[in-house]
């Protein structure tokens, strides 16, 4: 199996590889720097990135590159509009221009999948407040995906959205709930079990589906 997965210098995405990599799968992970460099914001970058992937199917695409530039900000301070622009093109358009370029590679598959990260913050249901940036952006994508999932469903691609929990990484600080290697346990079954039967699901990284 050959999985592309983006964001890969650390965290989540780091351990993804390892995984996929352990499994025997074929990886190619993307990071701004690297042997398989990848602006996810850029759709010079992306085009570059497609094409040195060549015509060979890929049949597991994980959209992990996000960031999280809102984390403690102050209503009455915070939330600079640059702020806003920025973490919009990571988190939605990065995985949109993502999905868009590799189109031609997840069509050559037999039965392609498409996995995006997004968060429980995204959910409208649970709306504690604060981090708003973060929190548009990932509902954003969350909506994304599963209209994705609509169109694609014909060409027999399926699209997951996983909340990965919150994971002891960079982003999701040293009190986290749970260490990375549970979450990629559970993202790679998750991934595996992924089909057209429940394409344009959000479930966590242990199975449950998420409230919207």
């Amino acid at each position: 199996m050959k999985v592309v997965i983006t964001g890969t210098s650390r965290g989540i995405g780091a351990g993804l590889a390892r995984a996929y990599a352990a499994r025997g799968d074929e990886v190619v992970g993307t990071s701004r720097q690297g042997p398989h460099a990848l602006d996810v914001t850029s759709p010079e970058s992306q085009r570059a990135f497609a094409a040195g992937l060549g015509s060979a199917p890929v049949d597991l695409l994980v959209c992990n590159a996000g960031v999280y530039l809102d984390k403690g900000h102050r209503l009455e301070t915070g939330y600079a509009a640059d702020l806003w622009a920025e973490s919009f093109a990571t988190n939605v358009t990065g995985v949109f221009l993502t999905i868009q370029s590799l189109l031609p590679q997840l069509r050559a598959a037999r039965s392609a999948r498409i996995a995006i990260l997004s968060s429980q913050m995204a959910s409208h249901e649970r709306a504690p407040g604060g981090s708003y940036i973060y929190r548009a952006s990932k509902a954003a994508v969350l909506n994304l995906g599963r209209n994705l999932a609509s169109d694609l469903r014909g060409e027999g691609i399926a699209v997951g959205i996983y909340h990965p929990g919150w994971v002891e990484t960079d982003m999701g600080g040293p009190g986290a709930d749970i260490p990375v290697a549970e979450a990629v346990a559970g993202l790679t079954r998750r991934f595996d079990e992924l089909s057209l039967a429940d394409s344009g699901v959000f479930k966590t990284w242990d199975g449950r589906v998420h409230p919207y």
